[in-house]
């Protein structure tokens, strides 16, 4: 089967889609989880976002797995903090270098923002090399900072009005052959 060249604004339909990876045989499988229901946590140890953890199991000990996370996140006077980092595999590496008491994680910090009805939206991306063929589960964890809390899909105060969001987050992992 040959490859086919897509155009820039060309609609592409489910079926050219796996017809051009099933040419490639690079992406072999995905599982996805998305969350649209709210979480909060005041821990200053990083815990799973509960609802936000996606399994694969590897056909090859010698593939990879390309991790996609993306996290609504509230931020604000009342949850200035939030730090958010991978847990699963061989991700545990893939955080910044500490230094002193700063946090290790793939993104987060502290919000001086006055706003109490802010939600913003993050990514991780990351190729783990899982190195196995078992059962491989991953998840977006969080933690709060010295004080306060962190709160996924809703904002800071999630006052009931239209001009306040209810977010979605998603985990998506694609297995990768060599």
């Amino acid at each position: 089967m040959a490859l086919h060249t897509f155009v820039a604004g060309e609609v592409l339909e489910a079926q050219q889609l796996n017809d051009s990876f099933a040419a490639v045989k690079k992406i072999l499988q995905v599982v996805s989880t998305a969350k649209t229901d709210t979480f909060t946590t005041s821990s200053a140890t990083f815990v799973d976002v509960t609802g936000l953890t996606v399994s694969i199991t590897p056909s090859s000990a010698s593939n990879k797995i390309l991790v996609v996370a993306q996290v609504a996140h509230g931020i604000g006077e009342v949850t200035p903090w939030g730090h958010f980092k991978l847990n699963g595999g061989n991700t545990s590496s893939y955080v910044g270098t500490t230094a002193g008491s700063r946090v290790s994680a793939v993104f987060g910090g502290f919000s001086n923002f006055d706003g109490e009805n802010m939600l913003l939206s993050a990514s991780i991306v990351y190729l783990d090399s899982p190195a196995t063929t078992s059962s491989t589960t991953y998840a977006v964890q969080v933690r709060a900072g010295t004080a306060g809390s962190v709160r996924v899909n809703y904002s800071s105060t999630d006052s009931d009005n239209a001009s306040v969001t209810r977010g979605a987050s998603s985990i998506t992992v694609f297995e990768v052959a060599p």
